[in-house]
């Protein structure tokens, strides 16, 4: 399936429809429609207003949103500029459209802002259990470095239900 996007950054007015995709997508029910849910790792929310609102106020911020031509968002990424890298995380897809290219086209559309930003390398966190998803990754090109982060213990992004770490992955870019 192929969809017509559009891939733009986001705007203040787009924080609800964001914070429903999000967590629809990586928790609750509505996520094991999916490939990428975090259901039985996390519960609670993985995102809220506050937090969408937070990074689109934020300078070296920039959400990008795909939507479909009757202007349904389907997919949102986070673009975080950190000097000469530029970090990928909340890759969503709306669950019921995963496996259709949209994650990829998302991606692609940060890799590029990343560049024309004049950054070196993508760099992102995923949460280490998470095999299919890292390999999803490092089959975009993405390795990983070897290098681990804690969980947040902040509940606003979830309540782990086992013990859980990221390991950093990254990408250099042309």
């Amino acid at each position: 399936m192929s969809l017509s996007l559009s891939i733009v950054p986001a705007k203040q007015e787009d924080v609800p429809s964001i914070v429903h995709l999000v967590n629809s997508a990586y928790r609750g029910d509505t996520s094991r429609k999916g490939w990428t849910t975090e259901a039985e790792l996390l519960e609670g929310i993985r995102v809220d207003e506050a937090g969408i609102k937070q990074l689109l106020a934020d300078a070296n911020t920039t959400l990008l949103k795909a939507t479909t031509e009757a202007d349904e968002l389907v997919g949102v990424v986070q673009l975080e500029q950190q000097g000469t890298s530029m970090y990928l995380g909340m890759l969503t897809v709306k669950p019921t459209l995963q496996n259709g290219g949209i994650g990829k086209q998302l991606m692609v559309a940060g890799e590029n802002l990343a560049k024309e930003k004049g950054c070196a390398k993508m760099v992102m966190t995923v949460i280490s259990v998470r095999q299919e998803l890292i390999q999803w990754y490092q089959s975009k090109g993405y390795t990983i470095t070897g290098d681990r982060k804690p969980f947040p213990t902040d509940p606003r992004f979830g309540i782990p239900k086992q013990p859980l770490e990221f390991i950093v992955m990254e990408k250099p870019l042309a």
